[in-house]
């Protein structure tokens, strides 16, 4: 399953990627995270891992990103896995005005195991949704400051 999904956030890029590169940021905008841990390589860097903890409702998740290309300011790829999905995002930031980023995200999700592709076939708005959020709330957070945690801002 393949989408794109972007959003015009109303900072100059530079502001931009300075608040998306810092991994302590995500709790602000990853409604959920509740923590990640480095594993390998340089944080950030290329080829780099980090685990990310969430909890979505009653279930716990743990994705493991591994980053393929950082290009910044321009673009940043990873892989995000956990049991039954591999998920490609392809970034891509964009000046579109003086003060404002394009935020272009290409998202492909590949699943393994009978019961992830039935829900990839029956629920893909849902994964798309859940993509669009995660834009809006980075939108919302380097633009108001409010975050995703009610308690943190």
């Amino acid at each position: 399953m393949k989408y794109t999904t972007e959003l015009t956030i109303d900072i100059p890029r530079s502001e931009f990627v300075k608040k998306f590169d810092d991994p302590d940021n995500m709790m602000y905008w990853q409604k959920g995270l509740l923590s990640y841990n480095y594993l390998t390589g340089e944080p950030g860097e290329e080829g780099s891992q980090m685990e990310l903890h969430y909890q979505m409702g009653k279930r716990k998740l743990l994705l493991i990103e591994t980053i393929i290309k950082r290009n910044m300011p321009y673009e940043f790829h990873a892989t995000y896995d956990t049991k039954g999905v591999h998920n490609i995002q392809k970034n891509f930031f964009k000046d579109v005005e003086e003060n404002k980023t394009l935020w272009v995200s290409e998202s492909e999700f590949q699943f393994s195991g009978i019961f992830m592709k039935f829900m990839g076939f029956l629920m893909p708005g849902a994964f798309k949704k859940q993509s669009c959020q995660y834009l809006q709330d980075f939108k919302t957070f380097v633009e108001t400051g409010k975050s995703v945690n009610a308690s943190e801002s």
